[in-house]
Order: structure tokens, then C-alpha cells, then sequence
């Protein structure tokens, strides 16, 4: 976009949207596709849930969690091509996949304290690209951390479909595993922010019945369309 004296902004485009919804790789092949930059902003909720597990932090309660933001080294590359997630000088990337962050990144997020800390970075990192747009996804991007983007998507798509793909991404975990898993994280996470409607202004893509290539360019279209 144009900021009116002719110099020329990053557009942003939100994406929200429940668990198993394609939310991380549509957008990061949407984003490849626009050349735009791609943030993943619940590596960070990760990051800091493995940070936890690793240190020996206790997460039942908000206040060693909440002490612990003021140490916490968290950075991402926002290039789709070059995605990391490192704490400090470790590398992360694949180490916050793993089940035992997946079993209390909710517990974390749940914190006010850890939202207010992890919404001020995402803001800065989206201040930081220098390509013409980035596309910013999680659980509270439309509303929350970039309620005045540009464009701004639900990504969503029914239960039944959510916990199909979600199970073929998963090797080693059964189908019923991993349909509690995706149903407590959602459950979990509805308490603090709303991600399965659409707030106003917001534009709903339903993936139900679209394969992954008919999705990306849904969004890609919806990005050019409403970005001009």
C-alpha cells in the first residue's frame, strides 16, 4: 500500500484459524507465491513452552512463566525459503513439533502476560519487512495483532476434514489420538480468543472441500483482489 507520499508500505495480510486448519503451510506457500515475507506467530508460543520444558519452569502457574519473558531470546526468519526458530543461539525449528510442547503450549498461551509480551514482538518483526507484504498467521492475528491489515482471512474448514489432515501429518499417532489431541488444543485455546468466526470485516475461506494448491491460490487471489 501507499502511506499517501508516494513511499511504499508492507502490505499485511492476517490469517486466523483453528488447529488442522492449513493456517502454517498455506500461508507460507501463499506468501512464496505473492513474494511477500510469512510470520508464524505460534512458533513463539513454542518456543517459549520448550524453553519452559527445558529449563524447568513451572507452567501450572502464570508467575516463573511470566518472570521468565524478560530472559526469553526468541527469534524467526520470516523468509518463506529460510524458516528457522531459534532460542538464544539454538536452533528450535523442530524441536518445539515435538508432543511435550504440544501438551502445554496452550497452558502457556493462556497467559495475559505472554499474549501482551509475544503481541508487542510480532508487531516489531512485521515492522521489520522489507518486502512488499508479509502474511502474518496464528490464532489472534485478525483481531488482535493486526486488526487494521489489509486484508485480513478466517482459514477454516470442518472438524472432520481439520482432524484428517492433521492425522496425515502426524506418523506414529492414531487417528482417535490425534482427533483428542487437535479437539483439547482448540478447546484449550477458545477461552482466551475467538478463531473459528470471523470478526467483521474478516473474510472467511472454507478449505472443506479444496485441496492444498486450490487453497493457496484462494488466498493469493483474495490478497491481490483486496490489496490491489
Amino acid at each position: 500500500m501507499d502511506d499517501g507520499g508516494g513511499i511504499r508500505m508492507t502490505t499485511v495480510v492476517a490469517i486466523d484459524g483453528p488447529a488442522g486448519s492449513g493456517k502454517s503451510s498455506v500461508s507460507r506457500a501463499a506468501a512464496r507465491e505473492l513474494g511477500f515475507d510469512y510470520l508464524d506467530t505460534g512458533a513463539a508460543y513454542r518456543a517459549l513452552a520448550w524453553r519452559c520444558i527445558e529449563q524447568g519452569i513451572d507452567t501450572h502457574g502464570p508467575r516463573d512463566v511470566i518472570e521468565s519473558l524478560d530472559s526469553f531470546e526468541y527469534s524467526i526468519g520470516i523468509d518463506p525459503d529460510r524458516y528457522f526458530v531459534r532460542v538464544g543461539s539454538e536452533d528450535v525449528t523442530e524441536d518445539i513439533r515435538e508432543p511435550r510442547v504440544s501438551a502445554i503450549v496452550s497452558r502457556v498461551a493462556r497467559i495475559p502476560e505472554v499474549r501482551s509480551y509475544l503481541v508487542e514482538l510480532f508487531r516489531s518483526i512485521i515492522a521489520s519487512s522489507s518486502r512488499p507484504g508479509i502474511i502474518v498467521e496464528g490464532r489472534d492475528i485478525t483481531t488482535v495483532v493486526a486488526p487494521d491489515a489489509e486484508v485480513r482471512i478466517l482459514l477454516t474448514a470442518t472438524e472432520e476434514a481439520r482432524m484428517g489432515r492433521r492425522s496425515a501429518e502426524i506418523a506414529g499417532v492414531s487417528a482417535e489420538k490425534t482427533a483428542q489431541e487437535l479437539s483439547s488444543r482448540d478447546a484449550q485455546d477458545s477461552q482466551v480468543v475467538d478463531f473459528m468466526n470471523a470478526a467483521d470485516g474478516v473474510t472467511t475461506v472454507d478449505s472443506t472441500d479444496l485441496d492444498f494448491d486450490q487453497t493457496v491460490l484462494a488466498v493469493v487471489n483474495l490478497v491481490r483482489t483486496q490489496a490491489g
